[in-house]
């Protein structure tokens, strides 16, 4: 490799797409530092990408097959911990994840994920009437905190049957998981309040069964088959699903509404029937994957790059931590062509990656697809008028460089 210095990863993720192109121009793996200088590859090469995610020999079982966690390098207060240290589908590997997936998918079925639709159109239309009382007489609205947020929130709380007096505190917790430049006693009291507010979720479930995904997963837990969750399990299994179903969602509807608004050409090949809305989604997942840089996976031994179709003598040592670069992947000329930073919905090849690839493929995708092909065409439509109320430029990232979105959109109705 050219570059043998670690590029270092900024925490607070201000230039998403400027150091993606970074990583990008290292080659299609290079060295990264995460905060608290932990070390990893950042892979950013979409066919390699691809193929180290499909092999048996890359792990993301962190107690397995980490050297750095194994060695005990690794302690709850660093600020990505609770992505490596739950233990459910997102970190298993080999036969464990394929019960534990199993196990979910059970209660995650293509029937239930279509059978919100009408209830995603009940909540849609009632934040885009409060989004327009809240606009009126010029008044400039954050689209962000008033649509993009709490649609995806709202979705998960019917789903899991959480009470609403506990939303606001699962939304907090589900921020903080996202801050990965947190100070160590942010993700301390990150850890335990988000586990607090699943066991007082479980407790009431188990008391007051209902017809939601979080009674599901409990008789999961509870069946003696010999294959349930066990209550860690299941634990990080909601804790999983709420904030991975949730921040995504968000993130797509944000990148969406803010890549139509900067480029009214794109937009009025939608309405013009040009462009289809599923195009709208496709396209903004390549340019704008809603997680940016998804963390960790690790080599069960040494991997040899050549043979994977990446460059000769360069080795994964067994034990070393791989970051897979969704955002730089996304953005690859040398699959999408030199335009490949461009938004354009009738772009042929809009292949992504940004729900992941193989057998870590998001469980939640065609509900957060759902989500977003019902509330983008409705605000539209609601407001045909509708302009950004501040420059492109002065909009903030979220403070993450996981997670890609806007710290606010703030619009004007017309």
């Amino acid at each position: 490799m050219a570059h043998l210095d670690p590029l270092v990863i900024d925490p607070a993720g201000r230039d998403i797409h400027g150091e993606a192109a970074r990583i990008r121009e290292r080659g299609p793996l290079t060295p990264v530092e995460l905060p608290d200088g932990v070390q990893a590859w950042a892979v950013s090469d979409p066919g390699l990408l691809r193929r180290l995610l499909t092999d048996p020999r890359v792990s993301k079982d962190p107690r397995r097959h980490w050297t750095s966690w194994i060695n005990g390098e690794i302690t709850p207060q660093w600020p990505l911990f609770t992505w490596v240290a739950v233990q459910n589908m997102f970190t298993a590997y080999g036969g464990e994840h394929k019960r534990l997936r199993a196990l979910v998918a059970k209660a995650f079925t293509a029937r239930r994920t279509a059978a919100l639709r009408p209830r995603i159109e009940e909540i849609t239309t009632d934040l885009l009437d409060r989004v327009e009382e809240a606009g009126r007489d010029g008044q400039v609205v954050d689209l962000r905190e008033g649509f993009c947020y709490p649609l995806p929130i709202q979705v998960i709380s019917d789903l899991f049957g959480l009470p609403e007096e506990q939303g606001a505190e699962l939304r907090a917790v589900v921020d903080s998981v996202f801050h990965t430049s947190a100070t160590p006693e942010e993700v301390t009291d990150t850890y335990t309040r988000f586990y607090a507010a699943l066991a007082k979720l479980v407790a009431l479930k188990r008391e007051s069964p209902g017809d939601d995904l979080t009674t599901a997963l409990i008789a999961t837990r509870d069946d003696e088959d010999g294959t349930h969750l066990s209550e860690q399990e299941l634990l990080d299994t909601l804790m999983l699903m709420v904030s991975a179903g949730h921040e995504t969602t968000v993130n797509l509807i944000d990148n969406a509404i803010h890549a139509l608004l900067t480029h009214p050409d794109q937009l009025a090949l939608v309405r013009g029937g040009h462009a289809s809305w599923d195009a709208v989604i496709e396209e903004t997942l390549r340019v704008e994957a809603p997680v940016a840089s998804l963390p960790l996976r690790y080599a069960v031994e040494d991997l040899a790059l050549g043979e994977f179709g990446g460059p000769e003598g360069v080795v994964i040592g067994k034990g070393e931590a791989i970051l897979a670069a969704y955002a730089a992947a996304g953005r690859h000329p040398g699959k999408y062509g030199a335009d490949a930073d461009r938004f354009d919905v009738t772009r042929v090849d809009k292949e992504h990656l940004a729900f992941g690839y193989g057998v870590h493929f998001c469980l939640g995708a065609p509900l957060g697809r759902l989500e977003a092909r019902i509330a983008l065409p409705a605000l539209f439509d609601r407001f045909p008028g509708l302009q950004l109320a501040v420059p492109q430029q002065e909009l903030e990232p979220v403070d993450s460089f996981i997670s890609n979105g806007h710290r606010s959109l703030p619009v004007h109705l017309r």
